[in-house]
């Protein structure tokens, strides 16, 4: 039999398929949940060191920088195991923290804002000290609103990345409740048939978010990619 490329009649059973016979929401709660938090912490993380290595001079910069440039070629299967370990040691087997906490720092985040920080004059930072700005409030007020562009396109790496990955949930979360919408393709695949229509249906509800967060900072990302050189 031939397959159509449009349905005879369209219906939206599998949509209800795959909001009644699992969890989903609570899978699409988790995804939310772990990939905010992943975007929150690696925006924070990778502003605050890219500041730190752009403004600061202290002893051992260089080659720490540099070190921190070489976990990037560093796969993530090589340090798989030794994380795995460490998230066993403290217990967060089957907890959403176990795949926030590792993704936390992001060595291209941190390169990215360092290298634009770098071009922001130096007299604007002066200016505020002589204000009596301290460096945490230089940091918000002054460094963050000129690398807002270059955050917004980092974010929505982050953001896609996180919501899509597969690997390292599959791997610490073993617990129907627990899992994450990437997960849920799997979960809606038999041993013997995959039920293409209800997969389908799953893979547009588990798109909405990443689609929403581009759209939503469009803007913001075409600029940070324009004035980071990220083409």
């Amino acid at each position: 039999m031939q397959p159509k490329m449009l349905p005879e009649s369209p219906t939206f059973s599998g949509y209800e398929k795959v909001l009644t016979d699992a969890p989903f929401m609570r899978w699409f709660f988790n995804s939310l949940v772990t990939s905010v938090c992943i975007t929150v912490g690696t925006l924070f993380t990778s502003a605050l060191a890219g500041y730190v290595f752009a403004k600061f001079r202290f002893f051992g910069k260089s080659v720490m920088f540099i070190a921190i440039l070489a976990t990037m070629m560093v796969p993530f299967q090589v340090v798989m195991i030794p994380t795995y370990l460490i998230i066993t040691k403290l217990n967060l087997v089957n907890n959403l923290s176990a795949i926030v906490l590792p993704s936390l720092v992001s060595a291209f985040g941190v390169f990215l804002c360092k290298q634009f920080i770098e071009g922001i004059p130096k007299d604007l930072s002066e200016a505020g000290r002589i204000d009596g700005a301290g460096e945490f409030r230089l940091f918000r007020s002054l460094i963050v609103p000129q690398i807002t562009p270059v955050l917004s396109a980092l974010g929505i790496f982050t953001f896609m990345a996180a919501w899509n990955n597969y690997l390292w949930p599959l791997i610490v979360l073993n617990e129907q409740n627990k899992m994450t919408v990437p997960l849920a393709l799997v979960f809606f695949n038999s041993r013997h048939a995959v039920n293409y229509n209800v997969v389908m249906s799953a893979a547009v509800l588990i798109m909405i978010p990443v689609i929403a967060v581009f759209l939503i900072f469009q803007r913001h990302f075409i600029k940070g990619l324009t004035i980071s050189g990220l083409k």
